[in-house]
């Protein structure tokens, strides 16, 4: 039985309060830094239905979608009684995600070998997101500014929580078992698109959320649990794109840069442990919400014990 009191955590943003200092440092990071990579296209409100047209198009060659979001940080914890860690843990996920809205989307497509589409191949969905009044923490919305998100734009020209859902179960992207959704530590990620696939808060039981996520996300791929086994699982991921030789295009900690190097690292790893067959049992688990007794079955029977250190794979 997990117990634990509620706790709000520290340095949550008044959106009321006359932080004028902070709102010119947005500003200034949002007209300063605009360059982007020309593999990945802003979305707005003004051009989701072109883009998504494009996304759909591509979709069946394509069929590797790699994903990530930026939301707006975690502002508290639950209280009360659990029966086990994992049941906590979505608890936590649930409430946040529930208070919370996200601020970008970033997907980028490929074939099963890990190859590009020509041109653009990273859509970064930029939501309706309202630093004047929605809810977020201070430390996260500064280090996003830092890289680069505009949340003066955010505001009028960002897309809707409908929208965007509506738009996705159209496209193909969502509710096919011929689509793969690959990720890195996706617990809160998949947890703000079951929101806005829904349309509705999170379920109440954290089964009936796996249910949910099985359902618009048939094939699921981790980084992070796929590192487990060979005890890899510790690193961030840009530490992990490091070590496999990846190289990033764009600026970090914006979904669209993340999304493209969480694709590009998977089909090396893919490579490097698995020799390019991953274990189905694999399929399908997320980081952050499996039990932790299947996360240590993982690691106790897997055979990719390969280490990203070159030094711990040297023969004796």
């Amino acid at each position: 039985m997990v117990k634990v009191p509620f706790i709000f955590l520290n340095h949550i943003q008044d959106p009321c309060s006359n932080n004028n200092l902070f709102f010119v440092l947005i500003f200034l990071h949002s007209i300063t830094i605009t360059s982007k990579n020309k593999r990945i296209r802003d979305v707005w409100a003004h051009n989701i239905e072109e883009e998504m047209n494009v996304i759909s198009d591509l979709i069946e060659q394509y069929p590797c979608v790699a994903m990530d979001t930026e939301f707006p940080g975690v502002i508290g914890q639950v209280a009360g009684d659990f029966p086990n860690l994992s049941e906590f843990k979505y608890q936590n996920l649930k409430f946040n995600v529930d208070n919370l809205k996200l601020i970008q989307l970033g997907i980028t497509l490929s074939d099963p070998e890990g190859n590009l589409p020509e041109g653009i191949c990273t859509w970064q969905f930029n939501c309706k997101f309202n630093i004047n009044v929605d809810t977020y923490s201070r430390d996260s919305v500064e280090l996003l500014t830092r890289s680069g998100i505009n949340f003066q734009k955010t505001i009028n020209e960002g897309i809707d929580f409908e929208t965007l859902g509506s738009y996705f179960i159209s496209s193909g992207l969502v509710l096919s078992e011929n689509v793969f959704w690959i990720t890195f530590h996706a617990y809160y990620d998949f947890g703000y698109l079951i929101k806005f696939l829904t349309a509705k808060i999170l379920p109440t039981l954290r089964k009936d959320f796996l249910q949910d996520l099985n359902a618009f996300f048939p094939n699921i791929y981790d980084i992070k649990y796929l590192l487990i086994p060979s005890n890899n699982h510790h690193y961030g991921l840009q530490d992990i794109a490091n070590k496999v030789g990846v190289k990033r295009f764009g600026q970090q900690h914006q979904a669209g840069s993340d999304s493209l190097i969480t694709s590009q690292t998977f089909f090396k790893i893919k490579e490097l442990f698995f020799k390019n067959k991953i274990n189905k049992n694999l399929k399908g688990k997320v980081y952050g919400l499996n039990d932790e007794d299947d996360i240590n079955e993982v690691s106790s029977t897997s055979e990719n014990k390969s280490s990203l250190n070159k030094d711990d794979n040297k023969e004796n």
